[in-house]
């Protein structure tokens, strides 16, 4: 899936080894990301339909609320297709923020 759905080169988009879709956010995920953050995420649920979705949050500085929401509907989403969702790397405090707007905890997984 080609990264040209974000502009600003805001995200970078790969498929690992395993098989996995790794997107990777970069900065701070405002009102800026919302949209297309959202249409790059349904697309890849809905039509790539990989066996693993990961989200690598390592240069995210913050998550404004309406992308929590994005992220925690994501997971039901990608439920509902038969994906498995890990968001990999965030910070506590996103991690914590994440949990709080209904990310399941499992789903979050530390570099540590």
């Amino acid at each position: 899936m080609p990264d040209t759905l974000m502009p600003d080169s805001a995200v970078d988009i790969h498929t690992d080894v395993d098989g996995s879709l790794v997107v990777r956010p970069h900065g701070a995920m405002d009102d800026h990301y919302a949209v297309h953050f959202r249409q790059v995420l349904v697309h890849a649920i809905r039509k790539v339909r990989p066996l693993r979705l990961i989200l690598d949050l390592s240069d995210v500085s913050d998550v404004d609320p309406i992308n929590l929401g994005t992220l925690a509907a994501l997971c039901d989403l990608a439920d509902d297709h038969h994906v498995i969702v890990f968001m990999d790397n965030s910070s506590p405090a996103i991690a914590g923020e994440l949990v709080t707007a209904g990310v399941p905890p499992q789903r979050i997984r530390s570099s540590a």
